[in-house]
């Protein structure tokens, strides 16, 4: 009897896997379809998306009339928990609860001028741990930053996207003078969120900057139109309060304790802290935090914190 019901328990198992993804991808379930291309497709593998789905089904997806958009959540309600008040660095326990189901933590810095970009001691070779880049720029804290270039899928972190610079040098630059999506603070601590060319840049004072998207918050108010289209996946952000206030934020995601969140659970986040300028930074496997030397919330890469170019980090 035990041996029929453990092999009954592995058939489904093993009929669930091989027809879940068929049924996902070919189903009638248009909404689940959305968010789970939207979450694939901006993830470390993207090519599963096109296993089951030609580009043209895939851009179409990723392009759904405004209606389905409509229907998606409209952004977490928002429970906060503080846990951490010290050298002007407040940590709070956040948790989602309004269609998305997630955890995460939020770090709030009272002096705009502490956070700077760090990066890979190897850049354009290879990238390093949050962590590690926390410790050797000397730093307190640290949350993964910009997005990189990983044409074999081997997730090695070396080669950044855009434009990066850190304390007003530039370190790395793979588009020239054109114009990127800019995420960086200025010589007078405000964070900028534009699209800038490096000559833009300069003129601009900016001092440290790495290049994401998209933006959440401009001038106080909200961007993201439905969900944003990113599906649910773990999720890190940057953004800045009225009064100079930088806030970091990480949602942990692809886990049973949380799932993730979407771009509009985000910047909800964001607006509830009360951001006046927010952006999306590179999430998913990425998705990490660091504070006196420690990890303090869930990567979603069960080996720990991957490796990436860059980080925003708090001097002491």
């Amino acid at each position: 009897m035990l041996k029929k019901l453990i092999s009954f328990i592995l058939f489904q198992v093993f009929f669930a896997a091989i027809v879940g993804p068929f049924l996902l991808f070919w189903g009638p379930f248009d909404t689940i379809k959305a968010i789970a291309v939207g979450s694939i497709v901006t993830s470390r593998h993207p090519q599963v998306a096109s296993i089951f789905l030609s580009q043209a089904e895939i851009d179409s997806i990723l392009n759904k009339n405004e209606e389905l958009q409509a229907a998606m959540p409209t952004g977490a309600d928002v429970e906060r928990k503080k846990v951490v008040s010290a050298d002007g660095i407040v940590i709070e326990d956040i948790r989602g609860n309004n269609g998305t189901s997630f955890k995460g933590k939020v770090m709030l810095i009272k002096d705009p001028s502490r956070v700077i970009v760090a990066n890979t001691n190897a850049i354009g070779e290879s990238g390093e741990r949050v962590s590690d880049m926390v410790k050797e720029f000397n730093a307190v804290a640290g949350i993964n930053a910009g997005g990189f270039n990983d044409p074999n899928g081997k997730g090695n972190g070396g080669f950044p996207q855009g434009i990066t610079m850190s304390q007003g040098k530039v370190v790395y630059n793979d588009s020239g003078n054109s114009r990127q999506m800019i995420i960086g603070m200025d010589d007078k601590g405000k964070l900028v969120i534009d699209n800038l060319s490096l000559s833009e840049m300069q003129a601009r004072g900016i001092r440290d900057a790495v290049s994401f998207f998209p933006q959440l918050v401009k001038d106080g108010k909200g961007l993201v139109k439905g969900d944003g289209g990113w599906g649910v996946a773990p999720r890190t952000g940057i953004g800045q309060k009225a009064d100079g206030t930088i806030i970091f934020v990480v949602i942990d995601g692809r886990q049973l304790q949380s799932l993730g969140a979407t771009l509009k659970d985000l910047q909800k986040v964001f607006l509830d802290y009360g951001a006046v300028t927010a952006a999306n930074l590179d999430g998913g496997s990425s998705t990490t935090m660091v504070y006196n030397g420690q990890v303090i919330n869930k990567p979603a890469d069960i080996f720990g914190e991957r490796y990436v170019p860059t980080t925003f980090v708090v001097k002491p």
